[in-house]
């Protein structure tokens, strides 16, 4: 026991004790914590989302139900991750001219433009089912 002893570890070494374990406390479930004094800044972990897979075809629906008579076309099945989505969104939104969003893996697109939105589709290499009027 001559030796200087620095830490509780040490010491424990000495007595021929394992050292307790530090648990991780950044691996909490609490998602509201953004600050700890213990670990720093915490990260919240990136959730990636599973994207459906497609059947091959891209349907395209005109909906006007909870909009207030107003009309957009959407289109779904598209099998695309979500960076994908939203450069097609961008895309067939300046083709249209009109404006749009995408929400939970279905492009939305102001309008009744489902005849401009075929084509670029297709051009695009998807094949176009229509669904509903």
């Amino acid at each position: 026991m001559s030796d200087k002893l620095t830490s509780l570890a040490d010491l424990a070494a000495a007595f021929g004790k394992e050292p307790l374990k530090k648990e991780n406390s950044a691996d909490d479930t609490d998602q509201s914590l953004v600050y700890s004094t213990n670990t720093g800044r915490i990260k919240p972990k990136q959730q990636t989302q599973p994207f459906s897979s497609s059947d091959g075809f891209a349907h395209v629906r005109r909906e006007t139900k909870g909009r207030k008579g107003k009309g957009v076309v959407t289109i779904s099945g598209l099998g695309l991750d979500t960076k994908a989505l939203k450069e097609l969104a961008k895309k067939l939104k300046k083709i249209c001219g009109t404006g749009g969003t995408v929400v939970n893996e279905v492009i939305e697109i102001q309008g009744d433009k489902r005849e401009v939105i075929k084509g670029v589709l297709e051009k695009d290499g998807f094949k176009v089912k229509f669904i509903g009027g």
